[in-house]
Formats: structure tokens, C-alpha cells, sequence
């Protein structure tokens, strides 16, 4: 196991620092050359540095809670793959005391990506990391004190579910014991700026109880997936894939009704190619069809907001007979398949937990 995991650490490595090198040497200046920027510190104007000091100001300062770390202030709690910044210090704060180091955690309600208004850039479109605010004002956290390094860094931790469900009588209720532990699950990677000290990427390393092959040095954001909102944002349809629209069977296009085209024939979907509506319509329908008197389902995957899982209720409601097995150990989507089963038995269908073993989303 240990052979197995250092080949995968091997592999990963290389993979984040490709990653990383595409977003550096190929995305971001293409990008800027079509007029879209992502603003670095000192590429800031004197406009857009009192446009950005306001909105830190404004919209950061008030959400952001600093904790020094010394005896009475222990190292807190870091979610799974939450932004966080390590900051070195020097000096006495606003209450006498000395520390070392603080951790800022940046709240998930802030987001990680700012547009600046148009009309205070050179380019079309003009953005700034959240990173990179808070480096430049992280000082005002800390009065008194004199900022030596501001690293961000960010924990991925195990987040499985250790349920034995062939020993556990309540499995539903087993699993909504473990989910609220699930985000402080042991830590297995750190991910820590490139520019972070020695120092601080040992002290680090040292409080998750991790080692060298975890440590990921990153050359810009940690949390990559936070860039995929950029483009909504920008109107560029030149650069951007041409919209798929997936089509539907001509069998179900021709008639209204999804039962009369079954009859006509059997029709074989292929998602994602083909729509899905016609399975929601076939729901929505069999809720209310007087010649409906029962449906069997099973449920892996539903989400929070479910049209499919409203089509069950809607029927239960209408007295069918609605039976549905709901997998419980749908990773990260067992507290919304849960609260979808309470739902279902509140209006009287039959809901059947466990693992199923076929995979229905």
C-alpha cells in the first residue's frame, strides 16, 4: 500500500504542476491578450488600488476574524479545502500580546474571484484574486504589528464515511451522526503558496501530521475550480464552446404524451447526448395519470433540488403507491438523499435505505 501511494503521490505531483504551468504560461496570457486580465498587486493603478482598499474594507474586513496563535489561542479548526492564509508576525498587538504567527481563515461567503468596474481598467475585463487582497491589506488585521509573510494554504482531508452497515441496525441515523465530522476527517494534502517560508510550510506540516510527498506547492490559487465562474461573467461567445443542445427521439417529439410513444415502440435514451426531459415527463405525468397506480424507483444521486424527486412526492401525495430505494452512501450527497427520503415517508411512501450496488442518477 505504501509502493501504491507513493506512485500516486508521484503522479499527482506532476499533474498539479502541469496544471499550474497551463494556467501560467498558456491560459492567463492568452487570455490577456483578448482583453481579459487577472490583476497581480503590482499591476494595480492608484484607481483600482482605492477601488480594491475600499471593498476589502467594506466587504472583507467585517467577515474576517483573526486568530493568533499562543497558548490561550490554539491552531483552529480548518475545514476540508477551505482558503486559508498563514501570517507571520513581529511585535505586540492593540492588547500587549506577542505572537509568532496568525491564522486568517477567508469565510466561503466572500467570493474568490473580484471584477473590477470597467471603467478602471485597460482591458475589457479586469479581476482580482481574493488572494491577493488580502495579502495586500492583511496588515490592518494586525494593528500594532508588523506582517513578516502571508502564505495561503489549503487542507484536503479524508472525508469517507466509516459506517459498517451490515453492523449498524439504523443506518440513517448512523450517517447523520458521522456528516457533521465529515470536513475534519484527517488531513492527506497540503497545499501551500510557492512563495511560503520554510518555516511556516514545517510548522504546518507539523500540525496536520503530514509529510514532505503531501506538501503541494502551488504557483497561484489553491482552489482552481473557483476560476470556472469567469466565464459567465465575461461576454465573449467567440471564445467560448458553441452551447449543446441534447436532442430528443422523434418518437418523443411527435407526441405529448410519453406514454402513447412507448406504446408506438421502445425508445432508448443516450445521455448526455439525448435529453433527460423525457424521463421528468414521464414522472411528472405518472403523478398524475388516474391509470398510474404505482412506482418503483431506485435513487442514488438527487441533489437539493430535485424536479424528479418533487414528481415522487407530487404522486405520493395524489395516493399512488410510490416505493423508492435511496442509497445512503451517495459520497457527498447522503445528507440531500436523506432529507429527500424523510420527505417521501412524511407523505406516506415507501422508502427503502441501504447501499444498492447499481448506480441510478
Amino acid at each position: 500500500a505504501r509502493e501504491v501511494y507513493r506512485l500516486v503521490c508521484d503522479e499527482t505531483h506532476a499533474l498539479v504542476k502541469e496544471q499550474y504551468a497551463l494556467l501560467n504560461e498558456e491560459i492567463l496570457p492568452l487570455l490577456a491578450s483578448e482583453g481579459i486580465r487577472f490583476l497581480k498587486r503590482a499591476d494595480w493603478s492608484p484607481a483600482q488600488r482605492e477601488w480594491i482598499s475600499a471593498f476589502f474594507f467594506r466587504e472583507a474586513m467585517p467577515v474576517i476574524t483573526p486568530i493568533g496563535l499562543d497558548p490561550s489561542h490554539p491552531f483552529p479548526r480548518v475545514l476540508n479545502k477551505s482558503l486559508n492564509f498563514a501570517v507571520e508576525l513581529e511585535g505586540r498587538d492593540a492588547f500587549g500580546r506577542s505572537s509568532d504567527a496568525a491564522i486568517v481563515q477567508a469565510p466561503r461567503v466572500l467570493p474568490r474571484v473580484i471584477q473590477l468596474p470597467r471603467e478602471l481598467g485597460d482591458s475589457e475585463y479586469c479581476f482580482v484574486f481574493l488572494s491577493s487582497i488580502l495579502h495586500e491589506f492583511v496588515h490592518e488585521l494586525f494593528a500594532g504589528m508588523k506582517v513578516l509573510g502571508c502564505y495561503q494554504f489549503r487542507v484536503t482531508r479524508n472525508s469517507n464515511l466509516f459506517v459498517d452497515e451490515e453492523a449498524v441496525k439504523n443506518l440513517r441515523t448512523k450517517i447523520q451522526g458521522e456528516l457533521p465530522q465529515r470536513h475534519f476527517g484527517d488531513a492527506v494534502r497540503l497545499e501551500v503558496a510557492n512563495n511560503c517560508s520554510e518555516a511556516m510550510t514545517e510548522f504546518l506540516l507539523g500540525h496536520f501530521n503530514l509529510t514532505e510527498r503531501d506538501l503541494y506547492r502551488v504557483a497561484g490559487p489553491v482552489n482552481l475550480v473557483r476560476l470556472m465562474q469567469v466565464p459567465d461573467w465575461v461576454m465573449r461567445d467567440n471564445l467560448k464552446f458553441k452551447p449543446f443542445k441534447p436532442g430528443t427521439p422523434k418518437a418523443l417529439e411527435k407526441s405529448g404524451n410519453v406514454f402513447e410513444a412507448i406504446r408506438g415502440g421502445d425508445t432508448l435514451l443516450h445521455h448526455p447526448y439525448q435529453s433527460f426531459n423525457p424521463i421528468i415527463e414521464l414522472l411528472e405525468q405518472s403523478a398524475t395519470d388516474p391509470q398510474v397506480v404505482a412506482i418503483k424507483m431506485t435513487v442514488y444521486r438527487t441533489g437539493t433540488d430535485s424536479v424528479l424527486m418533487q414528481s415522487l412526492l407530487r404522486a405520493a401525495q395524489n395516493g399512488k403507491e410510490v416505493t423508492v430505494v435511496v442509497e445512503l452512501m451517495a459520497r457527498f450527497d447522503e445528507e440531500a438523499n436523506i432529507g429527500w427520503a424523510t420527505k417521501l415517508e412524511e407523505v406516506g411512501a415507501h422508502v427503502i435505505y441501504g447501499v444498492v450496488g447499481y448506480k441510478v442518477h
